[in-house]
Parts: structure tokens; sequence; C-alpha cells
């Protein structure tokens, strides 16, 4: 499929989840796992902003981006935190010539299988909520085109996020950040919880979450409460869609 068509069926996507009260999280995950396909990068990771002024993250497209970006804000260095601080692309298309410049990340990345980074800031006017970060297993830059691309899925996030009212009210801006933040720790526990199940691993754990919340027209968050509540036996019901 042409890129362009493609370009147009994920907008159209993403627009449609943009409904009242939709699932922030699932729409974070839905883009980051739609720059990987558009883009033609291997992963994609999401961080954004508490009300503390710390990145936090929310959505990546896969458990190995996950896991670097988790280490990447432990260890406090790294690409996506440049363009988060400085509200700039920041473009890595080698780590291994980083290495001076974020030595514990770029190391990390290596063990993970990546060699490229590129940061896109989302901006909302003056100010930087986060960042949408791109990841090659190989070697190269983003062209003028790709980067462009790359920016607006940022923006789309960052639309996502406030909506037209919160756009204009800073307290709805703070309020929906955080709900996406408390949201995820929600998500992480019950993945954890089902992983240490034997239902797999984390990333098969969320991956049965996010199809149970889709059959059973459930938000994410509901579905995560209730695997830790123990309400929801994922194992034997995640698989069951609705009666229609």
């Amino acid at each position: 499929m042409p890129r362009e068509e493609l370009l147009a069926q994920v907008f159209v996507e993403l627009a449609d989840t943009l409904v009242a009260d939709f699932d922030v999280i699932e729409f974070l995950h839905l883009l980051t796992e739609r720059c990987v396909q558009v883009l033609e990068v291997d992963a994609a990771g999401l961080l954004l902003t508490d009300q503390a002024d710390r990145l936090q993250l929310v959505a990546a497209s896969s458990e190995q981006s996950r896991l670097l970006e988790l280490f990447q804000l432990e260890a406090e260095q790294g690409p996506c935190l440049d363009a988060y601080a400085t509200g700039t692309l920041v473009a890595v298309p080698d780590l291994a010539a980083e290495t001076g410049r974020w030595p514990r990340f770029a190391a990390a990345a290596h063990e993970r299988g990546f060699a490229a980074v590129h940061a896109l800031p989302m901006r909302l006017r003056d100010q930087v909520i986060g960042a949408l970060n791109l990841f090659g297993t190989a070697p190269g830059g983003l062209d003028a085109s790709t980067a462009t691309l790359g920016q607006a899925f940022a923006d789309v996030a960052t639309i996502g996020l406030i909506g037209e009212r919160a756009a204009r009210e800073q307290a709805l801006l703070s309020q929906q950040l955080q709900i996406a933040l408390n949201t995820r720790v929600l998500i992480e526990q019950a993945k954890g919880m089902l992983a240490e199940r034997g239902s797999g691993s984390v990333e098969e754990a969320f991956a049965a979450m996010r199809a149970y919340a889709r059959n059973n027209n459930r938000k994410l968050t509901d579905v995560a409460t209730g695997v830790i509540n123990g309400d929801i036996l994922l194992h034997e019901s995640a698989r069951t869609r609705p009666p229609s």
C-alpha cells in the first residue's frame, strides 16, 4: 500500500478514537504502533511529564523499547530527555558515535538491539509536555519527509491528550496528563501479575489485556483493575467476545 494511502487510513483511525471518554492509554499505544508501521522504524516510545515536571513512560510499541525508555529515565540521560529539555528534534543516526554524550544509554540501547534514535518533542505552544521517540535497529537517519511525519504523530498525541477544551485550560491539561500516568501504573501492575501467574511474557500479558478490552468493549484501565482485584481471570476469558 502506498505510504500516502496508509497515512490517510492511520490518521482517520486515530481520529476515530478521539471521542468522549476515550481510552487515552490505548490511544497512545496505538499511536506508537502506527508510528512503526508508517515511518518504517523498528520501535517507538512515548514519554509524558507529570505534575512534578518529571518524565514518565506512558506507551511503547515493544517490550524492548519499553525497557530502554525506563532505563533512560532511571539513568537520567539520553536523546529523549534532551528533546524534552530543549523542545527540539534530537536526531541520533548512529548511537555508537555518541558513547561520550550518553555512555550508559548508548550501551543499554546496544544491548537491546537499537542503533539509532530520533526524539521528537510534544509541544503545546511554548510548553513541552513529553517526547515521542523512534528507534532503529540499524544506523540511519530520517529523511526530511519522515521527520515531518514523525512530528505530526507527536502533535496528534498532544492533541489527543488535551482536547479542544484542555488546550484552553491548563488545569485540564494537567489533569489529563496525571490520569494517563496513573492509569499506566495500574496497567504495569496488572501486566506483572499476569506474567507471574504464568500467562506468558509481560508483552504477551499486555496484548491479552488489550484484546480483552477491545473484544468486550471495556476500557483498558477497567480491565487492569479487574485483573488486579481478581474480578477478571484473563487466561480464561481474554478471547471471549460479547454476544452480538
